[in-house]
This record gives structure tokens, sequence and C-alpha cells, in this order.
């Protein structure tokens, strides 16, 4: 009879952690000396607040550029459907956002439309301590490039 208990209760605690997504939600500033960051041209925001719902990830990304300080904010379904958001001169960028298999990674495919071509970058978002990592691949007619951004929560 013990046996049996202890079979159903170590059942309970595995079906109960499985499905669980990991919660991207909080402020977060970058860390620049934990990140690798390019040197001519990043996508590195300096801080980032997350808000993540049943289906949803709200984004709010501040940015430093040559035009003073930028807040962008983007929205992504995290039901694989084609999302879009304001870009940049009235642009319309197209996203999709998946869930890996294990659900502790999300990643963001972005078309983002520039004069007579299109840029796409990659974003693979997970926990990683304490920390937010995300690894951001972008790729054009300019070349490809990788920067592994890591953020401390607020």
């Amino acid at each position: 009879m013990k046996r049996i208990f202890y079979l159903l209760v170590f059942t309970l605690i595995s079906v109960s952690s499985m499905g669980k997504v990991v919660d991207l939600s909080g402020t977060w500033n970058l860390n620049k000396s934990k990140s690798t960051i390019n040197d001519e041209f990043s996508m590195a925001p300096s801080k980032l607040i997350l808000a993540q719902g049943i289906n949803v990830l709200a984004v709010e990304r501040h940015e430093s550029s040559e035009d003073g300080n930028i807040t962008r904010n983007e929205k992504f379904t995290l039901d694989g459907k084609e999302c879009i958001n304001d870009g940049e001169e009235n642009s319309k960028e197209k996203s999709v956002a998946v869930w890996s298999a294990d659900e502790k990674s999300l990643t963001i495919t972005t078309k983002i439309p520039m004069q007579d071509e299109e840029m796409t970058t990659i974003e693979t978002y997970q926990l990683e301590g304490n920390n937010l990592k995300i690894v951001v691949k972008t790729s054009s007619s300019f070349g490809d490039s990788t920067e592994t951004l890591l953020f401390d929560k607020l």
C-alpha cells in the first residue's frame, strides 16, 4: 500500500511540473560586462520591461541612439501565429514567437523591412539563474551577427 501511495505522489509531482512555461515577466537592465555586444552595430536595449500573459508577451524596449533615448513597445502572441508591430519609418515588422519543446526558452523570429531588402532577427529568451539571457542573431545583405545579452532583474 505504501508503494502505491509513493507511486501516486511521484506521478502527481511529475505531472504537475510538466508543461510549466517559464515566466519572463519583469524589469530587466542590461549587464554590459556579462554580455557580448557588437562594437559597430548593436540591437541591445539598455532596459526591458516584459509582461507575460497566458498567450502574449508585451515587450517595452528602452534604447539609446544618436537621436536620444527611444522606447519601443511590441506585443507577441505565444501561439506560433504571425503578429505585426510598428517598426521604424512607419514600417511593419512581422514576428512569430515559438516556445521550445521543454517550454524553457522562447524564440522570436522577426522580419524587418529595410529600404529595398529585409533583415531577419532571431531572439532566443531564457532565464539563466537570476538573469534573463537573450541571444540575438541578425541576418541581412550587410552580413550576419550574433550578440549574447545578459540582463539583471530589478
